[in-house]
C-alpha cells in the first residue's frame, strides 16, 4: 500500500467542517489581516505554552530574525548554535549580521552537545541559539546555567517542537523567547507559512510585533526599520481550529515511534531516535541512521519501491553547506558528529493516523533491505 511521510489529506478529512467553517468565516468578514482570529491565535498559543506573550509573524525564519533583532544582535557577534537543523537558523542569525558558531551534537538525539558548549563562547559571543530538533528538546538546563555565567541571551528554536516538554514545561516558554514554524508540515501547521515568538519579556515582545509591522506601533508613523512578516487571518483561523487537536496528534506520533521501537529494535546497523528522560518528544520526524550512506540509499530505495515515503534529514551538515564559505573570516570547523550524519540520517512515516499495519509493513520492509 502507498504510505506517506506525511499524510495533510487525511488531517484535512478530518477536519473537514470545522476548517471550511473557519475559512469562510474570514471571507465573510474580509477581515484578512490582523483582526479577532489572529488576537485569539495569540492568547491561544501564550496560553499552551506558558507564557506571557505571543506574537506572530510570516514564517518561522522571520520569527528568528526579529527576536534577534529586537535583542540587538547584529554586527560583530556571534551567536552559538547547531549545525545539524533546517537552513533557516543559521539564515537568521546572518541576516541580522551575526556569525553562527557550531557546536557539535549528541548521537541518537541529534541535539546540540551541551559539554562542548562552554568552549565554544567568545567575547565576541552574544546569545545562544538551541534547537529542539526533530521535537525533542535540549537539555536546557546546563545550557541556561552556562548562558547565565556568561550574561547571554537564549533563543529557542522550538520550530519542530510545539508541545514537546522539558522537565514538566513546555518548549517555548525555557528561554528568553522562542521561535515558532507553522508550516504545514509541522505538528501544529496551517495552509500556508506562518510563525509565532513566545516570551515573557513585555519589551522584547513589543519590539517584535513592531519591527513586524515595518516598524511601526502606531500606522503611518514610523520610529524604526522594520519589515512585513504578518500572519494572516486565514492562517490563523486554521491554526484555531487545529490547536486543540495538536496533544491527541502528538501522543500518536509518540506511540508511533513506541512502535518502531520495538519492532526495529534488534536490527544489525540501524540506529534508533534516542529519546531523554527529561521529556516528551513531538517526533516531528522518526529520523533513524545508517551507518554509511550506501545503505541508507538502499532502504531508501526499497521503501520508495514500495511507495513508503521516506527523506533525508539532513543531507550536507550546516557547516558544510557553501553558502557558508562566503561568510568573512569563515573557518570551516571540525564536527565529526554531525559530519557521521551526511546522507546516514532519514525519516520513516510517524504522521498522527498511521496505523499498526501500515508501521509493521514499514518495519518489514527495512528489515527486508537490510537482510
Amino acid at each position: 500500500m502507498a504510505i506517506p511521510l506525511l499524510d495533510l489529506k487525511l488531517q484535512y478529512t478530518q477536519l473537514k467542517d470545522d476548517l471550511d467553517a473557519a475559512v469562510n468565516e474570514v471571507m465573510s468578514t474580509a477581515y484578512f489581516i490582523g483582526g479577532p482570529k489572529v488576537k485569539a491565535l495569540e492568547a491561544a498559543i501564550a496560553e499552551y505554552c506558558g507564557t506571557e506573550y505571543a506574537v506572530p509573524c510570516g514564517n518561522g525564519t522571520d520569527a528568528l530574525f526579529l527576536i534577534m533583532n529586537a535583542m540587538g544582535i547584529g554586527k560583530g557577534d556571534e551567536v552559538i548554535t547547531t549545525p545539524f537543523t533546517f537552513f533557516a537558523t543559521v539564515e537568521a542569525i546572518v541576516h541580522v549580521g551575526a556569525t553562527p558558531v557550531f557546536v557539535d551534537i549528541e548521537p541518537g538525539t541529534y541535539n546540540m552537545d551541551i559539554a562542548k558548549l562552554e568552549a565554544a563562547i567568545t567575547d565576541k559571543t552574544k546569545a545562544i541559539m538551541p534547537v529542539h530538533i526533530f521535537g525533542q528538546c535540549v537539555d536546557m538546563d546546563p545550557l541556561l546555567e552556562i548562558a547565565e555565567k556568561y550574561n547571554l541571551k537564549v533563543v529557542e528554536d522550538a520550530c519542530q517542537a510545539i508541545g514537546a516538554t522539558y522537565k514538566g514545561k513546555m518548549a517555548g516558554s525555557l528561554a528568553h523567547a522562542a521561535a515558532f514554524s507553522f508550516f504545514p508540515s509541522k505538528n501544529l501547521g496551517c495552509a500556508g507559512d506562518g510563525g509565532i515568538i513566545t516570551t515573557d519579556d513585555a519589551d522584547l515582545a513589543a519590539k517584535c510585533r513592531k519591527m513586524a509591522a515595518h516598524g511601526t506601533s502606531k500606522k503611518y508613523y514610523h520610529d524604526a526599520f522594520g519589515t512585513n512578516s504578518r500572519l494572516d487571518a486565514i492562517q490563523a483561523a486554521v491554526l484555531l481550529v487545529k490547536l486543540p487537536h495538536l496533544d491527541t496528534w502528538n501522543q500518536e506520533r509518540r506511540d508511533a515511534a513506541a512502535a518502531y521501537g520495538e519492532l526495529l529494535a534488534d536490527v544489525k546497523g540501524l540506529e534508533l531516535p534516542v529519546a531523554r528522560d527529561f521529556g516528551d518528544s513531538v517526533y516531528h520526524l522518526y529520523i533513524v541512521k545508517t551507518e554509511a550512506p550506501e545503505a541508507a540509499e538502499k532502504i531508501m530505495g526499497a521503501l520508495k519501491e514500495a511507495g513508503i515515503g521516506t527523506a533525508l534529514y539532513y543531507p550536507l551538515a550546516l557547516h558544510e553547506q557553501e553558502a557558508l564559505a562566503t561568510l568573512p573570516s569563515w573557518e570551516k570547523p571540525l564536527l565529526p558528529v554531525a559530519e557521521s550524519c551526511n546522507n546516514c540520517t532519514f525519516a520513516l512515516p510517524a504522521f498522527p493516523g498511521i496505523t499498526a499495519e501500515q508501521i509493521q509493513e514499514i518495519a518489514a520492509v527495512v528489515k527486508g533491505a537490510l537482510a
